[in-house]
Formats: C-alpha cells, sequence, structure tokens
C-alpha cells in the first residue's frame, strides 16, 4: 500500500517513505502515570495502535517506543505548579514509584481490553536520567540554556529561529503578553526548563545529583533523549494528542533540532479530543476537575470494550469526537450485530480468499490518511453481502481485523447458555419493557433494551411476543 498521512508540520497530507527502507520509527507519547487514563486518553492510543496496523499491513517492519512520564510533568505544561506523580502519590498514600507502578499497570490492562498492541520498547523516564542529563549538559555547551536561581536550567527560544513552527505560534503576540504572563526570571515567554531545582523546602521522593544541583529532568527533555536513545537521531513518525502540539511537542523540536542540528522528525500526527457534554457545549475530556471516565467504568456499566473501540474507529482521528451514552449505545448494538455475523459465518471458512472487491477498498481508505469511517463502511458492505460466499466474506473480516483490531477471531460463540437465576432476570426486565410499551413509556422500554444489550442479550420482537438470546 502507498500510504498518506496527514502531517502537522506541513498541514497536508503527504506520501509516507521511511528514512530506512522496510523500516519505520515511531514514537509516540505515553502515560504520565499518576492516574488512570481517561476514555478521551485511550482514543488517542486507540489512533496510534490503528497506525501502527496500517504500517504492518502495508509489511514495515516498526519500531515502536513509547514512553512512560514518571516524574517531571508538572501540572502547569508552562515549568509551574507540583509534579503530577507528587500529587498522585500524596493522594493514593504511598510512594512515588509505587504509585507510577500501579497506573502503569492499570494503563497496560486498558490497552488489552481494547486490544492494542504493546510497544516494541517501554521506556520510563527514571530509567533515562543519565541521558537526560547529558543532553542538557550538550544544550548548554552550545550556548542555548540558562539558569533561574532557585528554580532550574531552562532553554533560550531566542536562539531557535524557527521556534513554534509546528503550532505556528504566534510569537510577536505571545511576546507583547509577556508583562502579564510571563514567569519571574525567565528570559522569553516561550522558554521552557530543562532541569528543574528540588525545592529548599521539602525532599522530593524523585530527585537525583546534577552538574547544576540537586533536582529532576523537565517533561519535554525526557520524550527527546527517549526517542534518541531507542530510535536514533532521526524519527519517521511522531504522535500524540493535539494538545502536544503548542507546548510539548514544539518544546521537543526546539531542543532535539538545536542539539542535533539537523531535522529529527520527518512526520508528525495528532489525534482530535473526544469531547463530552458540558453545559451550553462541549468541552474536551480532561482530568483537571477530578471526575472523569475510565474505560473500567464502562466495563462495570456493562459495555464490551471493543464495543467502545469501534465507537472510536467511527470519526477520523483528526476529527473530534463527541462522547454520549447514547452514542455509546449504539457503538454496542452494531459491535452486537457484527459479532453476531462473525460467529455466524465462522464455520463456513475453509481457507477461502477474501472478496477482493471489499478488500481493496478497506485498504484504499485505511492507506488514505488512516480512514476508518470509510474501513468500516467496506467492512459492513462485506459482511451483509448476501450472495458472496459466506467463508470467503469471513476471510475478508479477518484481513480487515488486522487493522481493526476488534478481534473476530476471538468473538465467543453465543450458545453459551444463561442459567436459572439470570433467565428469570431477563424475563422480569422483558415483561416490564412490554408493560412500558404498552404505557408509552418509550423511554423506560428503550433503557430496558440498551440495558440487556450491555448484558450481551438481544431482543426480537414478533407478533407472538418478545424472544431473546445469548449474544
Amino acid at each position: 500500500m502507498n500510504i498518506t498521512l496527514y502531517n502537522t508540520l506541513t498541514r497536508r497530507k503527504e506520501e509516507f517513505t521511511p528514512i530506512t527502507p522496510g523500516k519505520v520509527g515511531l514514537y509516540t507519547c505515553g502515560p504520565t502515570v499518576y492516574n488512570y487514563a481517561h476514555i478521551g486518553n485511550l482514543r488517542t492510543y486507540v489512533f496510534e495502535d490503528v497506525l501502527k496496523r496500517v504500517l504492518l499491513a502495508a509489511g514495515y517492519d516498526v519500531r515502536h517506543v513509547m514512553n512512560v512520564t514518571d516524574v517531571g510533568h508538572l501540572i502547569s505544561d508552562a515549568d509551574e505548579g507540583e509534579d503530577k506523580m507528587e500529587v498522585g502519590a500524596r493522594r493514593e498514600r504511598k510512594s512515588v514509584w509505587e504509585t507510577a507502578q500501579f497506573y502503569w499497570d492499570a494503563f497496560r490492562a486498558d490497552m488489552r481490553h481494547l486490544n492494542i498492541i504493546e510497544p516494541t520498547v517501554w521506556c520510563r523516564a527514571t530509567d533515562h536520567i543519565a541521558e537526560q542529563i547529558d543532553l542538557v549538559r550538550t544544550l548548554e555547551q552550545k550556548g542555548y540554556t540558562y539558569e533561574i536561581k532557585g528554580d532550574g536550567i531552562y532553554f533560550d527560544t531566542s536562539k531557535c529561529p524557527d521556534y513554534g513552527k509546528l503550532a505556528r505560534l504566534d510569537l510577536e503576540g505571545l511576546r507583547a503578553g509577556a508583562r502579564v504572563t510571563m514567569a519571574a526570571g525567565k528570559r522569553n515567554v516561550t522558554d521552557f526548563s530543562l532541569w528543574k531545582f528540588s525545592p529548599k523546602d521539602r525532599k522530593r521522593q524523585m530527585e537525583w545529583d546534577s552538574p547544576w544541583g540537586v533536582g529532576f529532568p523537565a517533561w519535554h527533555i525526557e520524550c527527546f533523549a527517549m526517542a534518541l536513545k531507542h530510535l536514533g537521531q532521526r524519527l519517521d513518525i511522531h504522535c500524540g494528542g493535539t494538545d502536544h502540539i503548542p507546548v510539548h511537542h514544539t518544546n521537543e523540536i526546539a531542543q532535539a533540532e538545536s542539539a542535533l542540528d539537523h531535522k529529527w522528525v520527518n512526520v508528525w500526527l495528532h489525534g482530535e479530543f473526544l469531547t463530552m457534554p458540558a453545559g451550553d457545549g462541549e468541552e474536551r475530556m480532561s482530568k483537571s476537575s477530578g471526575e472523569f471516565l475510565t474505560l473500567q467504568l464502562l466495563i462495570n456499566r456493562g459495555y464490551d470494550p471493543l464495543a467502545y473501540r469501534l465507537f472510536l474507529l467511527g470519526a477520523h482521528y483528526r476529527q473530534q469526537l463527541a462522547f454520549s451514552w447514547k452514542a455509546l449505545d449504539a457503538a454496542a448494538h452494531a459491535f452486537a450485530r457484527l459479532k453476531r455475523a462473525a460467529i455466524d459465518l465462522r464455520p463456513r471458512h475453509t481457507d477461502q480468499q477474501p472478496v477482493e472487491r471489499y478488500l481493496n477498498e478497506f485498504r484504499q481508505a485505511a492507506s488514505d490518511d488512516l480512514n476508518m469511517p470509510r474501513c468500516l463502511a467496506a467492512m459492513w458492505a462485506a459482511a451483509g453481502d448476501a450472495d458472496a460466499d459466506k467463508g470467503a466474506v469471513y476471510a475478508t473480516l479477518l484481513a480487515m481485523d488486522d487493522v481493526l483490531g476488534l478481534g473476530f477471531d476471538r468473538m465467543e460463540d453465543p450458545a453459551a447458555q444463561v442459567d436459572e437465576a439470570e433467565a428469570a432476570e431477563i424475563e422480569r426486565l422483558i415483561t416490564e419493557r412490554n408493560d412500558a410499551r404498552k404505557n408509552k413509556d418509550f423511554a423506560r422500554a428503550d433503557a430496558i433494551r440498551d440495558e440487556l444489550t450491555r448484558r450481551g442479550i438481544v431482543l426480537e420482537d414478533r407478533p407472538e411476543g418478545t424472544t431473546w438470546r445469548k449474544q
């Protein structure tokens, strides 16, 4: 496949050409492990998983590196506030190390639930302190740094002529507002920290000796150091959420290209936000309020996590996606239909070849900047083709699933029986639903049907009454 990708740096779709033929170096910004990932965070990781699957399907050898930020990410991306890890440890009443391990384990569990392929290399910031110190020294020797007494070592963005090119920042406008917004000691409003000094009034759980004093690395230098160590001086692709564009990834580029004296990343890809209804509009999901939706909450409410993955695939990764329980219910219904179709088709499969017209449509959509809505359209067309050989249709779905990651080959047979107690509860709910429909309480009737769907129960309304089956 000839793959085209939308490069944030150039603001256009470009045909992807790797630095080394047949190989791809991919770096994706990973979790800051001070709390659970919310379902908006997970949208980014699903998009990156689709990217990797498309590259693998095209025959590339993908070396995927993902960081684990377990130190240095402050509450404010602008180098202000407390370290998120220290905040998380205090909330959990655990050590920072225990907190980091707990939430990293939880994040990996979310990845397994969503059928996200793990990276080739996991790298923790705390395992790369020496590399980060070396890079700060390199930037210091090249004249890019200065010290703010009692605060830390900063990068002087005025020494970087094309600073802000990724985000296309209005630097003059930022400078005009610097008198109001700039922290004490900064030379320029866009300058950012490379190494932070430990506070004098308390001892941090995570701190290290350095040429400049006891302290800890800043967030931006961490990703550059780990990408450099595990992928080399030039990267094919670097990914993250759109919130990384104006600060984190902009600062990564500035320090990397200043240290290396050449272009660092060929293609930058960014996934858009998941939004939530809030007041009169919608806001992106965030942890700042302390109330956010986790994948485990969806599971606890009876949703298959792969139904959430299907929901995410229904929108292009560069488009904002509004979350609602109604929309998730629709995805759950669709996933149940898809599961039923896959299980019904499986016995007909005896190593047939896929239906090429559907697979070609799918591949063209996948290679066109990961257009998953079009991929799903091709998948549904194949699944619903009553004239095609059933075994060939199943082979088509399996081939498509290499990219979709919906787990067609692992979908369980719905013939499993429920016990008497569960059957009695289902019958009770069906009776309640039928009564609600007679009383024109359609909202309650729909709610009961949705509840049963989440529990894997499919209803069929017939003239002689309602029947049900386990999906």
